[in-house]
């Protein structure tokens, strides 16, 4: 098998592993909002509804753990191809600017905003006094929407950076 050869099958491994993880990432998020969040808020109450959706983020967080790895690697793969002789692999800048952005995003809430999310949520549904546990609401759903707010941006970042893809490969099949 020739080296440019052997290059474009690796090249196709990288592209695989990469539109895998953003499947995960993007289309992981778009089944919670779209059909897990209202089943569970239509079928429990307040509280279970919520356990079980800070679960279900926990699952998912993992699972975009893993899509940042592959696509890590992929995006090192390619760059690794690019220098040894296949210049078509070269990530372009975009894609790199928003790729790392959404990792910064996701490690934002996985490490720090989701934790700080829940910890808040446990002590609203701890609280048993009704001034207390509109306190303890009050503080709980302001880092919520935050929370909220950065998985919805990541998304936007998720599709944005398929576009970009995309363009890439039409733009090298010309």
């Amino acid at each position: 098998m020739s080296e440019p050869r052997a290059l474009s099958k690796w090249l196709v491994a990288c592209a695989t592993f990469e539109w895998l993880g953003m499947a995960v990432w993007t289309g992981g998020l778009i089944i919670i909002v779209a059909v897990v969040i209202p089943a569970v808020f239509n079928s429990f109450g307040m509280e279970p509804g919520g356990r079980f959706l800070t679960r279900t983020f926990d699952g998912y967080n993992r699972a975009v753990l893993v899509s940042m790895a592959l696509m890590g690697g992929a995006l090192a793969g390619r760059t690794w191809l690019a220098q040894a002789g296949l210049p078509q692999a070269q990530p372009g800048r975009t894609e790199a600017v928003i790729f790392g952005t959404m990792v910064l995003v996701a490690l934002t809430i996985i490490a720090w905003l989701g934790p700080e999310s829940i910890t808040l949520q446990e002590e609203a549904f701890a609280a048993r006094e009704e001034a207390a546990r509109k306190t303890a609401y009050a503080a709980f759903f302001k880092v919520h929407t935050v929370v909220r707010a950065l998985y919805i941006m990541n998304l936007g970042l998720g599709i944005g950076l398929m576009a970009v893809k995309l363009k890439s490969y039409m733009r090298k099949d010309a």
